[in-house]
């Protein structure tokens, strides 16, 4: 279903019920449950594994799984939860323009007492919990708990070993090193980049840039509002320029503009270009899918700070009319066995699990996730600080793909509606 249809069916659901804080009638029988996880990621498979495990548990409970695209939440979450049509439980995304908002909008359970009392807090390392807290403003990294992260990302490099092979290009351990690999296949009339400048990661890229030459005070300004930020700083301006200076370079196609974050992982699942920056969570997807090739992943060359964070989280709608029925599902999945099926199918686990692996790809995958978390190099993602400033950070970057705005002006249009979010909050 299109986003634009869900959105027109919600708007008539809602004129046919009325708005409200309830989610209906309570159906003890059944637990309602959204996520937008691919069914062959390794979140889909891990919450399959979950669902499994809960009626098992709960016997003559079920549970009644429904699929949402991750753009359809993104833009109807706040209309369908404050509805009769809200779910008991759903995976929604983490930072102060969405799980923020809707703690501040009184959308969302408070699940401070849960927390505490099931001991979740001790099973997640300190900076995977800045996401799960928010004062009353929706800024993230104090107050109450309105999520539980259910899994750890983080933006990373993946690399067709095949084409790296035949170029006779190594694996770039420094960024000058990594910009000289871009160069060979341009050389070699090759595209490097896989990009999706239609949604994500394009981007991440930029953030990417930005946060090479950034620090944690940087970070923490940005999207904790902890001072102020100038969008023309040394860190902004250099993340733009490059990027554009790699459009210029032929490492990102312009026709990149228009595509979508699917279409940029299926062309590189299907060899078609030698490099992708994107979230870890595209490796479950690339190891079921990438048959005809040899691939890898490396962290980005040169960087201290990362794009990453803990993964999507759980959260509970206020009207949840089965909220027990939510926080057992919640425990079962960051349980030893749940955790495990998780990593072994190519994420990242937020909670001891209970077995080692036996993938090296899915060893190498956490254990780079690891360097980045004990080196406090998790730095999140560039959309996170504003309510809608994910459309704001697409269309900004989609400018400096097809030339139409210059990196100047694409920062001015980043820091507008930043500022105008700030003094809306108060600060």
């Amino acid at each position: 279903m299109s986003t634009r249809l869900f959105a027109a069916l919600v708007v008539a659901l809602l004129a046919v019920s009325g708005c409200g804080g309830s989610s209906g009638d309570s159906d003890p029988k059944t637990l309602k449950l959204w996520h937008y996880e691919d069914p062959d990621s390794a979140m889909g498979k891990a919450w399959a594994a979950a669902i499994a495990k809960f009626e098992e548990k709960h016997p003559g409970v079920k549970v009644a799984f429904e699929e949402k695209g991750f753009e359809q939440i993104q833009k109807t979450a706040p209309m369908v939860l404050n509805s009769n049509e809200a779910p008991d439980i759903l995976e929604y995304n983490k930072g102060n323009a969405t799980t923020g908002l809707l703690s501040r909008q009184g959308l969302l359970a408070d699940l401070s007492e849960q927390v505490s009392g099931r001991g979740w807090d001790k099973l997640m390392a300190p900076n995977l919990k800045t996401t799960s807290q928010y004062d009353e403003r929706g800024v993230m990294g104090s107050g109450k708990w309105f999520g539980i992260p259910n899994y750890a990302e983080y933006v990373t490099v993946y690399y067709n070993k095949d084409m790296f092979a035949a170029r006779g290009v190594a694996v770039p351990k420094t960024f000058a090193e990594f910009t000289a690999a871009m160069d060979a296949f341009v050389a070699a009339g090759v595209t490097p980049l896989a990009v999706g400048g239609g949604e994500y990661p394009a981007q991440q890229v930029l953030y990417q840039l930005a946060l090479s030459k950034a620090d944690r005070a940087w970070v923490d300004r940005y999207q904790r509002y902890t001072g102020d930020v100038d969008f023309h700083d040394a860190a902004w301006t250099y993340g733009a320029t490059t990027f554009a200076d790699w459009v210029a370079k032929k490492y990102i196609s312009p026709e990149a503009s228009g595509v979508k974050a699917e279409d940029m992982g299926l062309s590189f699942i299907q060899g078609k270009f030698p490099i992708m920056v994107s979230g870890s969570w595209w490796q479950g997807r690339v190891a079921a899918g990438a048959t005809g090739f040899q691939w890898g992943s490396f962290l980005w060359p040169g960087n201290k700070l990362n794009a990453g964070s803990s993964g999507n989280q759980w959260v509970v709608p206020a009207g949840s009319k089965n909220k027990d029925l939510a926080y057992d599902f919640i425990d079962i999945t960051l349980s030893p066995e749940i955790q495990d099926v998780l990593r072994e199918a190519g994420g990242i686990p937020i909670s001891p699990g209970g077995t080692p692996s036996t993938d090296p790809a899915a060893k190498a995958l956490n254990d780079d996730f690891d360097t980045l978390a004990k080196n406090d190099g998790l730095a999140y993602y560039p959309d996170w600080p504003a309510p809608g400033y994910y459309d704001v950070m697409v269309s900004a970057t989609q400018k400096l793909i097809t030339g139409t705005a210059s990196p100047s002006q694409v920062l001015d249009e980043l820091a507008k509606p930043y500022a105008e979010n700030r003094a809306n909050i108060g600060g």
